[in-house]
């Protein structure tokens, strides 16, 4: 047995701690407990956009005494609803760490196939195309499509590392009111309801992310504005027997007997495949007002449109599924093979504001999902607009709570609440308008209409997919100027060219993945890949942790020039300014990547400037290596470019590699100094 002296020093339990990601520091006091049930924010429902939210908030610092997440569920949802994953969505997922199941066990769809009436009567359709799913540039090319209820349940697993209380199911929210003369630092008063139980808390910040029904939009007032259009459609999962050749693709089909869109779905327990149809219910209905509280823009009374969609049957679902796949057949595999099915009928609706104000202009309460968007499932977008939602209201609200922007800190509205509003309504009205056009064209008929002229041709419906393959994979999506996204068209733009779809720097747009070659140790890595299990290194060196993931850090992403081994040169001068910028906000909020071109020779920590060691050790890569990250981001190697990164991956403002005083300007518009 070897004899050896051992020793373990006081810190030893801090490197075999779970691996949490690191909170962001709080600058703001810590609300005192008292006898009322008070929170710092409170969530009302845990659909996709509630549990991500939670889990966000949870991740950035709040305890289970600031925040509260409530569901009248009992559990995350069993069948249904939504199924697909896009590009941008896995994008955000793989930044958090929770992407490797969905990826592993989804089904992947790398493909569409559209199918159209025949010119030979025998045949009555025939493939007349198959096309990429995702044709713009994005790490993951393709949708992933997957259980709703298990992207729940990923997202509920995760949150149960932060918090020990997770998600109170069996509780719901009956009513909302804002009152500032009962708290006014708590002014907004629920009530909820658990099991018969009726309790009154109070939140700085309320979130309701409760569906299209949601009570937290109701008892604010705000409306759904919007229409149906005059088709309804069913819907079906089940494990299918078909001779159609192209039922694991993704496929448009438009027959003459109505339109079936397929969707592959991922393998069960049994061992089998579920596929999805979306099957057109032929028939004419008019625009459908039988909910109070949607306004059309019309004086068009209820219909009888809720009475046609209780009237379609299984059965009637598949028999116009089996009219559309002619001469194919389709049916279910055998007893059982029906997981589920629903009639809907299409709606595009949208509210007019994400969130209500106090009387002293604060956002207090804030909509998110379904709560404040409805449209057609079959884009694939209600998921994953609404986990982006999340995404794009999480930082915000911890920076604020936290203290960590300019008027949080000086106890004033923190207009950067504001800019929830400004950002998604954008998205979710651009969301309605493709919704439409894409809705209204693929419920219509490819070929002649019935008088002989005016019919939907191929190539129509086509243009209108491609052009929206941007929007729907989310790779695409451009948040409009503000304080968070800054485009000074008088400034100097060091950004060649404006194909924003090929992945160069905008102000605006999602920060496009590229594969890089760190200094430090020759790692090879996607630069989304930063890891965040690293709270031992941002105990002992907030500085040495560094890179993309969706921990809430801002991050200054430097593309040195061609002059980096220059210490006179700009990319040095710059380093020492950015270095000198870090330092002035809080420890930890803002990191560095530093990115350096093909250089005249090899080079060592010694022929650099410090400041790339001191704060970006290991988060120094090679531009060039595996990507040509300088020509996909649209920088000229010898002038180099700035850039900030918001929390939420998106591009805040892009500057000249001398301007530092520019970044600095715009991160201080947003964080607070020390």
């Amino acid at each position: 047995m070897p004899v050896f002296t051992e020793f373990a020093s006081a810190s030893r339990e801090l490197r075999v701690l779970p691996s949490f990601a690191p909170p962001l520091p709080r600058c703001s006091p810590i609300p005192k407990t008292s006898d009322v049930e008070k929170y710092e924010v409170v969530i009302a429902g845990a659909g996709p956009a509630g549990l991500m939210l939670n889990l966000l908030l949870a991740r950035y610092g709040l305890s289970d005494e600031s925040l509260l997440c409530v569901d009248a569920k009992s559990t995350t949802l069993k069948s249904g609803q939504a199924d697909g994953i896009q590009p941008r969505t896995l994008e955000t997922l793989k930044s958090l760490g929770l992407a490797d199941e969905i990826l592993t066990e989804g089904c992947q769809m790398w493909q569409v196939a559209f199918w159209n009436p025949s010119n030979d009567k025998k045949k009555i359709i025939e493939r007349t195309s198959i096309i990429p799913d995702v044709s713009v540039p994005a790490r993951y090319p393709h949708e992933v499509t997957i259980h709703q209820g298990r992207i729940e349940r990923i997202l509920e697993t995760d949150l149960h590392r932060y918090s020990k209380r997770g998600v109170q199911r069996n509780t719901k929210l009956n009513d909302v009111k804002i009152d500032e003369e009962g708290d006014p630092e708590f002014p907004v008063l629920c009530e909820i309801e658990t099991e018969g139980h009726k309790r009154t808390v109070r939140t700085k910040y309320l979130v309701g992310a409760d569906g299209a029904h949601s009570v937290v939009r109701r008892s604010m007032g705000l409306k759904l504005e919007g229409e149906s259009l005059d088709h309804i459609w069913g819907v079906v999962d089940l494990i299918v027997d078909t001779d159609f050749p192209d039922i694991r693709r993704r496929c448009a089909i438009h027959s003459p007997a109505g339109s079936v869109m397929v969707i592959p779905r991922e393998r069960i327990a049994t061992g089998d495949y579920l596929t999805r149809l979306y099957v057109q219910v032929p028939g004419d209905v008019n625009p459908d007002n039988d909910d109070p509280e949607v306004s059309t823009g019309t004086n068009t009374p209820p219909t009888d449109a809720r009475s046609r969609r209780s009237q379609v049957t299984e059965k009637t679902i598949f028999d116009n599924a089996a009219a559309a796949f002619k001469p194919y057949y389709i049916r279910p595999k055998k007893g059982g093979a029906v997981d589920w099915w629903a009639a809907y009928q299409i709606g595009q609706r949208v509210t007019d504001n994400f969130s209500v104000k106090d009387s002293k202009g604060e956002d207090r309460v804030f909509i998110a999902g379904d709560a404040c968007h409805t449209h057609s499932p079959k884009a694939g977008q209600g998921m994953n607009v609404s986990m982006m939602d999340s995404y794009n209201l999480a930082w915000k609200l911890a920076y604020s709570i936290h203290g960590l922007t300019p008027s949080a800190a000086n106890g004033k509205p923190d207009p950067i609440l504001q800019t929830y509003h400004t950002e998604r309504h954008t998205i979710a009205e651009q969301l309605i308008a493709f919704d439409r056009d894409f809705s209204s064209m693929f419920s219509g008929k490819i070929g002649p209409s019935e008088d002989g002229v005016g019919g939907l041709t191929h190539e129509e419906f086509m243009e209108v997919f491609s052009r929206g393959n941007g929007f729907t994979s989310g790779c695409g999506i451009e948040y409009p100027e503000n304080m968070t996204v800054n485009r000074d068209s008088d400034a100097v733009n060091p950004i060649s060219g404006n194909d924003y779809l090929s992945g160069l720097l905008r102000p605006g747009r999602r920060l496009l993945n590229v594969r890089l070659v760190r200094h430090a140790d020759g790692y090879r890595r996607d630069l989304q890949d930063g890891k965040i299990n690293a709270i031992v290194e941002y105990t002992t060196n907030p500085n040495k942790k560094l890179d993309f993931a969706s921990t809430g850090r801002f991050r200054i992403l430097c593309l040195t020039s061609t002059d980096l081994l220059n210490p006179q040169g700009v990319s040095a001068k710059t380093l020492t300014a950015l270095g000198r910028a870090i330092r002035r906000f809080p420890l930890s909020v803002i990191e560095q990547v530093v990115i350096h071109p093909r250089m005249e020779r090899e080079f060592m920590w010694n022929d650099i400037p410090s400041e790339i060691k001191q704060y970006s050790e290991m988060a120094f890569y090679s531009g060039y290596e595996l990507d040509d990250v300088y020509e996909t981001y649209g920088v000229n190697p010898s002038e180099g470019a700035l850039a900030i990164v918001r929390p939420d991956g998106y591009v805040g403002i892009v500057a000249s590699l001398p301007d530092v005083e520019r970044v600095e300007k715009f991160l201080e518009s947003l964080v607070r100094t020390v």
